[in-house]
Parts: structure tokens; sequence; C-alpha cells
């Protein structure tokens, strides 16, 4: 996502309610949504198949996305009808509808930056699901309005025909190192890892480490994860230090020359679903978001993302991370981007 427009987006999401109506809420989507008898499952598969279809908003990967919708309406029969785009342009489209009062998505699932955005704006409605109960802590914001159906955790990707192992940094510092100077890549809106980082080891010293990398063996600067891991895979980029971890293993499948290791702390960036609180089909929407917390979790961690369903297995289960905690994160989003511009952008 283009990190000016990203910006525009949040800020305008955390302004829109002091010059637009708020969305009236749906008394039936609140009540399908807080329904917690026995007969829970019963009740929204059978309303669910009258509604007949839900629409879902979302910036997950395309071919992942066909796997889950195919599971979905495999297991119900029901049509998901998707619009997919950008982080940014799912918000600049909800931002759209919501100022000219139109109810037409049923579920969002963006990075959940975005989703706490959102239920700053009170355009989501909470869900009272059994599964939220199966997710790790860091999965459920205190609100619990989008709960994180996975993580994507930010590692480092290296070519390995360019790069020995034994010749990789074990810590932050060893990237000081002369020999890296020309040889390292990053993604232009890795804002939140930066600020992630730059917290655990001290503002002040974190500023400083970033500034000094800069200076010394320049950073260069791509848009998009995807590009990046593919410019590892190329050569082009003999070492990215923000990749998510499920691309250089799929790549690793197809045979690339490519290989990840994680310099702590590793960072892990939630994505998040959540229910409208104007959701034209509310049961086939509650249906969709509990399948996301239940047989959607086997699903997203065969695609190498870490389910937040704590009994479900992760390619990344022996590795330990820390949780970006976007309430915060979104307080502070301008002054972070700024110092990412300043510092690490200026590297292009």
């Amino acid at each position: 996502m283009n990190s000016f427009l990203r910006r525009t987006c949040l800020l305008s999401l955390l302004l829109i309610s002091n010059v637009l109506p708020a969305w009236a809420q749906s008394a039936q989507v609140a009540n399908v949504a807080s329904y917690e008898g026995a007969d829970r499952q019963q009740r929204l598969i059978a309303e669910a198949k009258k509604e007949g279809s839900l629409t879902l908003y979302t910036s997950i990967t395309a071919a992942n996305l066909e796997i889950l919708r195919a599971g979905f309406e495999k297991k119900y029969g029901i049509k998901l009808n998707v619009w997919r785009a950008g982080d940014d342009k799912v918000i600049q489209r909800i931002l759209t509808e919501k100022k000219v009062n139109r109810a037409s998505f049923d579920i969002v699932h963006v990075n959940s930056l975005e989703m706490e955005a959102l239920h700053r704006e009170n355009a989501l409605q909470r869900v009272n699901s059994p599964y939220i109960n199966m997710l790790i802590p860091v999965a459920v914001p205190p609100h619990k309005e989008w709960v994180a159906t996975f993580l994507n955790i930010v590692v480092q990707a290296y070519n390995t025909d360019k790069i020995k192992k034994a010749d990789l940094p074990k810590t932050y510092q060893d990237l000081l190192d002369p020999k890296w100077k020309g040889r390292l890549g990053i993604e232009a809106n890795d804002q939140e890892w930066f600020y992630a980082v730059i917290r655990d080891m001290g503002t002040e010293k974190g500023l400083k480490f970033f500034k000094d990398l800069v200076s010394t063996n320049g950073i260069s600067v791509r848009t998009g994860h995807s590009l990046l891991n593919n410019m590892v895979v190329s050569g082009d980029v003999p070492l990215a230090l923000t990749v998510y971890g499920h691309m250089p293993l799929l790549a690793q499948k197809k045979g690339a020359p490519i290989d990840w290791f994680a310099l702590e702390p590793a960072i892990a960036l939630p994505f998040g679903i959540g229910l409208s609180k104007t959701a034209p089909h509310p049961n086939a929407a509650v249906l969709f978001y509990d399948y996301m917390l239940s047989d959607g979790q086997k699903l997203l961690s065969q695609m190498h993302y870490i389910p937040t369903n704590k009994d479900t297995e992760s390619s990344f289960k022996n590795l330990q991370f820390k949780v970006v905690d976007k309430a915060v994160f979104l307080d502070e989003y301008e002054k972070w981007t700024t110092l990412y511009e300043n510092i690490v952008l200026k590297a292009k």
C-alpha cells in the first residue's frame, strides 16, 4: 500500500465522525451477533440459507482467498461474494459507503490496523462467537469488535546462492557490518515493524540504529512484500529485512534459492475480521465469521500463516515473536510514519 494513501485513509477514518452522521446500528444485526442459545449454529445455518449469500471486503491474497471461499461454499452451500483490493482501497470504499449511508458489505477482513480504525468509527458489530474462546489472547482486543484470524510474521529472507547461512547476521547490530552495504532491502510500508523494533530496542537507541544502518550500508526500498520476496529469489536483493513468513516458504517449495531467518524480536502483524453493523446478510456473515475462526484456521495454517486458534499447528510454532499493539500504534501512526519516511524511505 502507498504510504501516503494509507496515512490519508486512516486519518480520514479518525476524523470522519466529526463531519458525517454515524451509521445507524441494525437491531437485526445486533440480535444475530449476540445470540448465544444452544441452537445458535442451527439457527445461523437455516437463516443463512434463506439469505443465500454474503459479501466480503478483503485484501487477502487472491489464491488463498479462493481456497477459503471454496471451503465455505462447499460446507454450507452459501455463495460468498467478494470485493478484493489493497487495504487502502477497502477502507476508501467503506468510507464512501458510510458517507452515503449505504450498507453493501457484510464482513471485512483486512490488516488489523484498519480494523482498529473501523472500530473507532463505530462501524463494526461485536460477535459473541464461541470460537473466540479458542483464540490466542493477542488475537482478541478488549472491545472484541474485531478479532485476528491469523498473524503475518515478519521475517528476514536471503538468497541462498548469494549468502551462506553461516554468514547471516545474528543481531540487528550485525547489519551495521560494511559487508552488508548495498545488499539489504525493505518494504516501503513497514512502519509498524519499524515502530515495534525501535520500541523494543528503546526509542533513542533504535532510532540511532536505523539512521546508522541507512547511512552506513543503505537499504533498497521496494513496494510490496511479494515483490521484495521475488527480488530475493532473483538475487537483486540478497537479504530482505521485512517479508511475510509464508512467502519464502512457498517459494522454497517451488525450488527457489531462498530461505528465511528471524532477528529478535520477530514481529507479528495481526490480520482481522469484523462484522458490519449494517450487514445486509447477518446470519450468513456470522456463519462465515465462525468459519474463519474454526475450519478456516486449518486452511490458513496450510498457507503458512500463523493461525490464531490455540489448537491449530503453525509452520512457525517454535518461533518467539511479539505482536504490535494496534490501538497504541494507531494513536501514534502519524509520528511513526513520518519517522519511517524520513529515516528509511529516503534510502530510495
